[in-house]
């Protein structure tokens, strides 16, 4: 019901605008009611339209601003490029390849790398290749350094927090400013307490690739409750909110638990946006079933086929809670995980216009980064 004013790609407090300049807007877009909510933020998306981040390719620049051109449809301004537990010769040619940039015309920002693995439990390894595995031994920084060959372009890292010397590295990760995620871990709850007092702040897709809740030791779950969280910390989560991944009811308890903690992540794969068959993650091939994807051959559900509005709009139904709180899930939440609060993730005046607009079903009718329309869903045939 009210105006947005957006100057050279920031959002613009207009009263300056008004009073001081009495200057007036250069250009006027009627939304024609619909929501003008800030862009989602995926935190953990492994591929997809038949691009894998996790493997080595020499076209791999072109597949990353592939994928970033296409999910600008589906209201994603800015992601992390997520890498699947692989060789480290793997890691030391992709890396280099990922630089953090901007979003615009030519695609959603590139806001880091997300390293899923190779630093997790064989337990619960999910769709992670085991040979390709590994635990932190004596000097276990150092280790991880040369395991991915820099850290320069990362952003999140991955880890079972019960493997020995994970305190190490969580704290020197941690200082480096990169988010460490709790995932694919057999962890009970002090060891996940520990890793947060060390400075873990998330936990990779919540449910998967973990112990499932018990009264007793509610393992990494417990944490969305925990008594034990540093002050003036918050603890995140990511979850897939696909149908397949979670049960709605498990949904409602962890989004009940803890909303201001709950972050939307596609955990998307190759296979996204393409026929159903056959396709990669990373090492591994996966088969597309409708929305279920497994490891050919099992029944392990590897990555999904989901898109980010769907997510939103799976998690507003399955937890009846309101517009707003669907939509923070992949927007401000994730912000608020990187750190980037104060220019992404919210209309606030000075953050980057970075804005959808949807109607009131939550489909997005267009999306706009610094203030420029970069997608528009085409009515012409409708």
């Amino acid at each position: 019901r009210e105006d947005l004013w957006v100057r050279e790609g920031k959002i613009l407090n207009p009263e300056k605008l008004f009073f001081d300049e009495k200057g007036s807007a250069d250009v006027q877009v009627d939304c024609k009611g619909s929501i003008i909510a800030p862009g989602f933020i995926d935190v953990q998306i492994n591929g997809g339209f038949g691009v894998d981040f996790s493997l080595a390719t020499d076209d791999f620049k072109s597949g990353i601003d592939l994928v970033s051109q296409k999910i600008l449809s589906h209201g994603v301004t800015s992601f992390c490029p997520t890498l699947v537990t692989s060789p480290p010769s793997v890691y030391h040619q992709i890396l280099p390849q990922i630089s953090v940039r901007n979003g615009g015309p030519h695609g959603a920002g590139i806001l880091g790398a997300h390293l899923e693995g190779p630093f997790i439990s064989r337990e619960k390894k999910g769709a992670h290749p085991e040979h390709c595995l590994r635990t932190f031994e004596a000097g276990a920084f150092q280790d991880l350094l040369a395991t991915y060959g820099s850290l320069d372009c990362v952003r999140i890292v991955t880890l079972a927090p019960e493997m020995e010397r994970s305190s190490e590295v969580i704290r020197e990760l941690t200082k480096r400013g990169i988010c460490v995620s709790l995932g694919h871990s057999v962890a009970n709850l002090s060891q996940a307490e520990e890793a947060v007092q060390h400075g873990a702040t998330f936990i990779t897709h919540l449910f998967n690739a973990m112990l499932p809740f018990h009264h007793r030791d509610p393992g990494i779950v417990g944490l969305l409750t925990s008594d034990k969280i540093p002050a003036g910390r918050r603890v995140f989560y990511g979850m897939i909110s696909d149908g397949i991944h979670t049960n709605p009811a498990a949904l409602r308890i962890a989004h009940r638990a803890h909303p201001k903690g709950l972050v939307l992540v596609t955990d998307a794969i190759a296979g996204m946006g393409l026929a159903p068959g056959r396709h990669t993650l990373g090492q591994q091939v996966v088969e597309i079933d409708g929305l279920n994807t497994y490891i050919a051959g099992t029944k392990t559900l590897s990555g999904s086929v989901a898109t980010m509005d769907t997510c939103v709009r799976h998690f507003q139904e399955a937890t009846g809670c309101s517009v707003e709180m669907a939509l923070e899930a992949a927007s401000l939440h994730p912000a608020q995980l990187l750190g980037i609060e104060h220019s992404k993730g919210t209309l606030n005046y000075d953050s980057d216009a970075d804005f959808l607009m949807l109607n009131d079903s939550l489909y997005v009718q267009a999306t706009y980064i610094a203030g420029q329309e970069v997608w528009r869903q085409d009515t012409s045939g409708m």
